[in-house]
């Protein structure tokens, strides 16, 4: 079962007190929960579910399935499957999360 988040309509799995995409707390109190923040500068900030500090944005990754083609390299790379993800980082802890 799932439910939307009210600051940034992103469907959430109902028993999740937090919003993945912009770390919105159901139910709780304080500035996560104004609906009057931009969606914009709530997409990166995330607290790490560890040690709730922080976490810094990385970058994008890029991750392909299977493996390099010798003698190729790089010209096989253009054929093969990538996905992109957005890499954040806990300065604290190390946990590293993932986001499509």
């Amino acid at each position: 079962m799932m439910k939307t988040c009210p600051n940034c309509s992103a469907d959430v799995i109902e028993n999740f007190e937090i919003c993945w995409k912009c770390n919105y707390e159901f139910g709780g109190v304080g500035l996560q929960n104004d609906n009057t923040i931009d969606n914009k500068e709530t997409e990166n900030i995330i607290n790490c579910l560890r040690c709730n500090t922080q976490m810094e944005n990385r970058g994008k990754l890029q991750l392909h399935e299977g493996t390099r083609y010798g003698f190729l390299g790089d010209l096989a790379e253009l054929l093969v499957n990538k996905e992109t993800f957005q890499l954040y980082a806990c300065p604290a802890c190390g946990k590293v999360e993932f986001f499509v």
